[in-house]
Formats: C-alpha cells, structure tokens, sequence
C-alpha cells in the first residue's frame, strides 16, 4: 500500500515518499505542447502546486521522475528549458512595501538557482533581466510558472486600499511578461481569483484562461475512476455514495465533476470520519461580512443563474459576493445553457461538507450566535423530525431573543424582511435536511418548505411595523393561495402549514399559527 500525499504538493518529495500521485501528465503534455500563456483559477488546495511543480519537472527534464506515467514517452526529453518560479502561497505581506521584499527574494532565489548574473534595483527592471540573461545564458526561451499570483491581494481584501495598491504593483510586475514575449516558450499562472485589472487576460500576448474549459475539467481534483484505481484499499468499509455526498461536486464545466483532494485524503488518514475538513482551513469572515453588509437573501443561492462576465470578473472595488463564493469554491457550476446568445452558468452549493460549514458561518455573521448555535440546531432538527410544531415556534422565538443587540448596530438588518427569511433558512439548510426557497406553485411561492422524515413544512415569514391584530396574515396566505396543496393526500406523511409573523422593533416573533393536515 502507497502512503497517502498528505501536505505533499512537489513531485520528487512524493515519489522518494512512495506516495500514490494519481496521474496528470496528460494535461500537462496537452498544455506543454504548445507554445503559449494559460491561467486556471482552482480553489485553495485543490492541487494546483502539485500540478505547477509536475510541469517545472517537465521542462527542466527529469524524465526519471515520470516512469509509468502517460508523458513519459511522448515527451522529448532531450530538450531542457530553463525555469523560472514564483510561489506566493505563504502571501505578499500587509502593503507594498512587504510585498517588495517578497517580490526581491524570489527573484533573487530564481537568479541563485540558474546562475545568473546581473544589477538591478528595480522590480520590474529585474525581472525583465532574469528572463532576457537566463534566455541568453542558456540559449533557450524561458518557462515562467506563479503560483497563487493573487494570494497577495487576497490576504489583503479586507483592507481594500491596500490592495488595490498591491494590485496595481503587481500589475506592473507581471506586465513584464508581455514585454519579454519573444524570451518565453511557456506561462503558466494559477490562482483562486482571476483579477480583472491585473491586466494579464487583455492584450496581444494576453493569457488563455482555461479555467472553464472542458478539456482541463479535472486538472486539479479526484474523479471518481481516480478514487477507484489509487484508493480502494483505503476506501474499503466506507460507503461510497455518502463519501460522494460529502466530498464530490466540484466541477467547471457542468459535465464532470471532482473530489476536493485535501479533503480525500484527511478522511482517509482521520479512520474515515465525516468532517469539514477543507472549509476549516479557509477563513472566510471577509465573504461573511459582504454577504451580511449587502443583505444578501440566503435562500437565493439555491437558485443562481448567471453569465461568465459574472465567474470571472473580480476586483477589490467592486467585489460581487457571487463571484467570490465561485471563485474559493463554495459554489460550482451544475449546467450551462445559451440564452439569448450568451452562455448561461446554474450554479450551486457542491457537496455536503460545503454546504453545512457554509450555513455554519452564515448563522455567525446574520445573528451572531456561536456558542448557543449547536443547541438550537440540536432542537430545530429533533422537532422538524418529530413534528411537533409548538416547539418548533418556541425554538425560533428563543432564537431570535438570542441574537445579541450589537449584531443589529449600524445597520437595518431588521427592518429588512429577507433577514429573517435568511436567519431561518441558515439554520435549516445548516440541518442538512431538504429546505426548498421559495418554493412555487401556480399562485404564487412560499417562502421556505422543508421536507423532513414523514413531514413536510410550508412556511410564509411576514414583517410588520406594529403588533399584530387579528388574523395571522402568514398562514392566511397559505391557506388562500394553496401552498400546501401539491404535498397533500400523500401516505404516511403529515403536512404542516405554518404562519411567522415577526416585527421590526421587537426583532421577533410576534405571531404565529400552524394547521396540520395528515
């Protein structure tokens, strides 16, 4: 049995280990065969370093490292091609002056590494130097691989200054590649974001983006056959489906999807235990706190739709909160389709792991509860099961007593109806119960139904300026309009209409009523 790559992300390391590497050197010679400049955004540890460092290997041609591999014996490994690399994975710094330094070491690594000899004390004026003296030293054009070229903006984001300062830095940085065009034989550029402004993806010599591209798909990440031919003995007594559940559905195309494989490999090396173990080693309060300062309703995001301009379009002036949950991976593409001449992109949460995390923090940022979070869950989840709606009610009155006075300071977060549409469906989708947005009929929608063991739940959430009289005007709305009726007269189940009426100054629930039909 091979040892599992855990943390491993350079070939020779992981073959002297006698690691499993499951094989991408089909991508690799499909790209290296051409001479060009390409780009593919992946989340964080998806692979992506592996994969820059499999085709540093390639070109510098340590063909003994590929012995059994597809590229072994279609490459010409008598040609060698000096390499130059830059990984920002440890980050840029707080501001430019920090990046500088780290701008100034990886330039003077890769002058130490290919013996190369030159003065410079500008930036870009060096890296210029390194590509045109290494291409003259050796009498070859140069291959130039970044990997992670955004991560300096990226740790920056919540200081938005600052990195649009490092961007336009790095702008001018990596504008060098343009300039030096006739020095290169290959470009190779990873990162989670795609930067607009960077100006790599405009121009003559502009970067091909392969992101989206059906023929990379799985360039990064485990399929399926993947998992079947290197980790079965690992695999065995664990249930495929819920391992699929957990940890697959990643995809870019909508055609194939992929396992996260830090996440694989944790669970296997963790005796095959059930846990987030990817969304815990990001951090994402910044997308948290944009979601929570645009007032985004939560339940929109089981149903996305949106044009490619929408993916890959990003920038710290304007940063969409769609656009960077795709990005870092916590939304992935189901179908495409063509609408009016353009190319229109479904997407959705990709698997359970992401889904309950997500939810998890989602909660944290809209109420602001933590500590008293998992015993509102635990009570939500065994009353939805159980159907005792009563409880149910006290549960989200007490929940919403909970949420602490500072969550609402310098903002309307209550007298916006979507939030508490959007606090309920948080928990309930962090649940991981079925929880439909919305949820249609041909008179209209309800806003949340969940289906939960042998109950069903259609809910109507309203928001008033005063207290209540009368009638509660929720569950009359689901009665005139037949919510409920589609779930009707289906054995064995019991359907639960339920009306929430909450104010704007009390921050609660005021009113509410329920009918249950068997």
């Amino acid at each position: 049995m091979k040892n599992l790559p855990l943390g491993i992300s350079t070939l020779s390391k992981l073959l002297d280990n006698n690691c499993i590497y499951v094989d991408k050197t089909e991508y690799a010679y499909n790209l290296t065969s051409q001479s060009g400049a390409f780009f593919l955004s992946r989340p964080r540890r998806f692979g992506k370093s592996l994969f820059v460092d499999t085709l540093k290997e390639i070109f510098e041609g340590n063909q003994k490292l590929f012995e059994g591999l597809y590229i072994v014996d279609k490459w010409d490994w008598s040609e060698k091609y000096p390499v130059i690399k830059f990984d920002f994975a440890a980050g840029g710094g707080k501001n430019q002056k920090e990046l500088d330094l780290r701008l100034s070491a990886l330039l003077q690594q890769n002058k130490d590494r290919l013996g190369v000899h030159y003065d410079s004390l500008d930036l870009e004026d060096n890296f210029s130097k390194l590509i045109s003296e290494t291409a003259s030293k050796y009498g070859k054009r140069v291959v130039v691989l970044v990997d992670e070229y955004d991560k300096p903006m990226l740790d920056n984001l919540n200081e938005p200054l600052v990195a649009a300062e490092i961007r336009d830095a790095l702008k001018g940085f990596y504008g060098v590649l343009k300039e030096q065009d006739t020095n290169l034989q290959f470009v190779f550029m990873t990162g989670v974001t795609k930067f607009s402004k960077v100006s790599l993806f405009s121009g003559v010599n502009q970067l091909k983006d392969i992101t989206l591209s059906k023929f990379y798909s799985s360039i990064c990440g485990y399929t399926d056959n993947d998992l079947q031919e290197h980790f079965s003995e690992y695999l065995a007594g664990s249930d495929p489906e819920e391992v699929k559940k957990w940890y697959n559905g990643y995809s870019w195309t909508g055609l194939e999807s992929v396992y996260n494989p830090y996440d694989i490999l944790l669970f296997l090396s963790e005796e095959k235990v059930f846990r987030n173990y990817w969304f815990e080693t990001g951090n994402p309060t910044f997308l948290m706190e944009l979601f929570k300062k645009n007032q985004y309703f939560l339940p929109d995001l089981e149903k996305i739709q949106v044009t490619e301009d929408v993916l890959d379009s990003f920038d710290v002036e304007t940063i969409i909160p769609i656009t960077l949950l795709f990005q870092s991976g916590y939304l992935t593409i189901v179908n495409t389709h063509i609408d009016f001449n353009q190319l229109i992109y479904t997407l959705k949460i990709p698997n359970m792991e992401v889904r309950q995390a997500l939810y998890n923090k989602f909660i944290f940022a809209y109420t602001g509860l933590l500590e008293n979070r998992l015993d509102f869950q635990l009570h939500l989840r065994k009353e939805l099961s159980s159907g005792d709606v009563p409880s149910l009610i006290d549960t989200i009155k007490r929940l919403f007593a909970g949420i602490p006075w500072r969550n609402f300071t310098n903002n309307n977060l209550a007298e916006y109806e979507g939030y508490y549409a959007s606090v309920l469906f948080a928990f309930f989708a962090s649940l991981l119960v079925k929880v439909i947005p919305e949820d249609s009929n041909n008179h209209g929608q309800a806003d949340i139904t969940i289906i939960l063991s042998h109950h069903i739940y259609v809910m109507e959430i309203k928001v008033v300026d005063n207290l209540p009289e009368g009638n509660n005007i929720a569950l009359e709305q689901i009665i005139q309009r037949k919510y409920a009726e589609k779930y009707k007269n289906r054995e064995g189940i019991s359907v639960h209409i339920v009306g929430l009426v909450f104010n704007k100054t009390e921050r609660n629930l005021v009113q509410a009523d329920f009918l249950t039909t068997p």
